[in-house]
């Protein structure tokens, strides 16, 4: 009895032991032989410098910036360059509503006092039809005009001294609305000459004597008619504007070339494009800039050690 049960001792089975792992899987330590496998695949991060492509996009659009830069330049400066105040004035004044400009002004004697009791006759080209107004300034010099069409106009000053009728004659330009406002203001100011200037200028039909005599100064005043001041304020502050946006654009420009960023280079060409540039010529090649920025094609680099 006592050796069979030594027997069945002997041939008890010895159960195996776990480690720590194993009693968590519940699965034992292989004993074989480990086979390891491996393939093609390479691990990839998206390379940080840029394309060439994006490199040359964004000299491309410092060119750009450069373009805008001077149009902003030439607006800055309203007595010389290609755009003068009065034309971009008359431009907007082109699609502007009829009888949404409000003109005024003091009229004064050659003496610098205000001038009571004078003619403003103004006279307009609408549609093939000419077209006028008129008021009398009050004893202050002071007049005003209402319910008159933005563009160029024809304004006479007539004054009645000594028997005679002397007429001072300019070209205004009349603002339009600006913006939201439904109405645009001109304030320009008028200095009636002395009556011997009257006087010396010639009579019609070469006579001897006139009862009216003329200061025509409108000649002189086709390249570049009267017009408000602060309208040609507007159009410095303009051109202070499109410098300030190619400057920005082109430190985006300078940043998307350190930095690799293709977001960054496509912020630079959206912003170069309202730079506008002389006949929008930063508008048009920045709206090209902008959608190259979409070919850019990107990298990558293989992820080592």
């Amino acid at each position: 009895m006592a050796e069979g049960e030594h027997l069945d001792a002997a041939f008890e089975p010895v159960e195996e032991k776990l480690d720590y792992i194993d009693d968590l899987t519940g699965l034992s330590e292989a004993t074989g032989a480990m086979t390891f496998s491996s393939s093609s695949t390479i691990l990839t991060i998206q390379d940080p410098n840029m394309h060439r492509m994006g490199k040359a996009i964004a000299i491309f659009i410092l060119f750009i910036c450069m373009f805008g830069f001077l149009n902003g330049l030439d607006y800055a400066s309203p007595d010389s360059g290609l755009i003068r105040p009065d034309e971009f004035v008359y431009r907007m004044s082109m699609g502007a509503p009829d009888e949404s400009a409000v003109f005024q002004g003091t009229i004064y004697d050659d003496n610098g006092d205000p001038l009571a009791n004078a003619t403003i006759h103004i006279s307009w080209d609408s549609e093939m039809t000419w077209k006028s107004n008129e008021t009398i300034s009050d004893e202050n010099g002071k007049f005003l005009m209402e319910f008159l069409d933005p563009g160029l106009a024809r304004v006479d000053i007539i004054v009645e001294r000594d028997g005679y009728r002397d007429v001072l004659s300019n070209r205004v330009i009349l603002s339009p609305p600006a913006m939201i406002e439904p109405t645009g203001f001109t304030s320009i100011d008028f200095t009636v000459p002395s009556q011997s200037k009257f006087a010396a200028q010639p009579c019609s039909n070469n006579q001897s004597d006139c009862e009216i005599r003329l200061i025509d100064l409108t000649p002189s005043q086709m390249e570049h008619p009267l017009m408000d001041s602060s309208a040609a304020g507007t159009y410095i502050m303009i051109g202070f504007a499109f410098m300030g946006l190619s400057l920005i654009a082109a430190g985006f420009s300078i940043w998307s070339l350190q930095s690799g960023s293709v977001a960054v280079l496509r912020t630079a060409a959206s912003l170069v494009i309202f730079t506008m540039g002389h006949y929008y010529s930063a508008c048009l090649f920045g709206l090209v800039a902008f959608a190259l920025t979409f070919a850019i094609p990107k990298r990558t680099i293989p992820l080592t050690d």
